[in-house]
């Protein structure tokens, strides 16, 4: 496959997290908050409301390949933060709870990856990164 397909359906696949995933945390502010407040979290609701616009925002931005090697490196960073808040040391005494989050905490660490990669190589030609639009420095 070309790279140019590949680095579109690399946007895809990890946009196809972040923008539901966005727009389910805002649909349901309460719901997130409640999470965050089990989580320890100061002011959740407040929380609730960045994480969810930062999600819907940063993954719609990788979908379109806008300022991706920007959100991209924003989302490496989010993943990384998420994984450890989230998902280090949690489940207790549940053997399967312990089992979901390490796997959740390994998923969030991958997606890092994913997104360091993706700063790195930028949106590719299927994206408005892309195209230059008659302008920068290739414009005359």
């Amino acid at each position: 496959m070309p790279r140019n397909a590949l680095l579109l359906l690399s946007r895809l696949l990890l946009a196809a997290l972040f923008v539901p995933s966005g727009f389910h945390a805002l649909s349901d502010i309460s719901g997130t908050s409640g999470y965050f407040v089990g989580l320890g979290l100061p002011l959740p609701t407040l929380a609730a409301w960045v994480t969810g616009l930062f999600e819907l925002i940063a993954g719609l931005l990788i979908l379109v390949g806008l300022k991706t090697p920007i959100a991209a490196l924003l989302l490496a960073a989010f993943c990384i933060a998420a994984a450890f808040i989230g998902h280090y040391g949690q489940g207790g005494d549940d053997p399967t709870l312990t089992f979901m989050h390490s796997q959740m905490l390994m998923k969030d660490i991958a997606l890092s990856g994913g997104f360091l990669a993706l700063a790195l190589a930028g949106a590719g030609a299927y994206s408005i990164d892309g195209r230059s639009f008659g302008m920068g420095a290739d414009a005359s």
